[in-house]
């Protein structure tokens, strides 16, 4: 893996925010819109799948960021349960629905991959690069 030196790069990261991306449009387009306490809850279980990956990497060490990771991955579980609650509920289509867990599954199943490569890596995280005194 190259260096990476923005969240922003990170393949999981984007992923997360596709999610993020889609379930926006769920509230502009279904009914799961006006379920204000079903959308307040998958609004920030969606955003925390997202927000964890940018602090862990944030955090500038592997153990930090494979903690935040296990915290994002379990916001996906939390969001596959919402999905499920808003479909039978009939908030969302069955197309949706299909879109959203496949998703979220494809979200989950990155996270794990990320969090096994830092698992396994021998680089340690930014902040432990040692500083070249001038």
């Amino acid at each position: 893996m190259g260096r990476i030196d923005r969240f922003e790069e990170l393949e999981v990261w984007k992923i997360s925010r596709e999610l993020c991306q889609l379930v926006e449009n769920f509230f502009q387009t279904t009914e799961l819109g006006s379920n204000y306490a079903l959308r307040n809850q998958v609004e920030r279980s969606s955003g925390s799948v997202m927000d964890n990956i940018a602090e862990g990497f944030g955090r500038g060490g592997n153990k930090e960021f494979h903690n935040f990771l296990s915290f994002s991955k379990g916001s996906c579980a939390e969001l596959k349960s919402q999905f499920y609650r808003s479909f039978d509920k009939k908030l969302i289509s069955n197309e949706d629905y299909q879109r959203a867990i496949e998703l979220t599954e494809h979200c989950a199943n990155q996270i794990g991959a990320f969090m096994y490569y830092l698992r396994n890596t021998k680089v340690r995280g930014q902040k432990f690069n040692k500083r070249v005194k001038d």
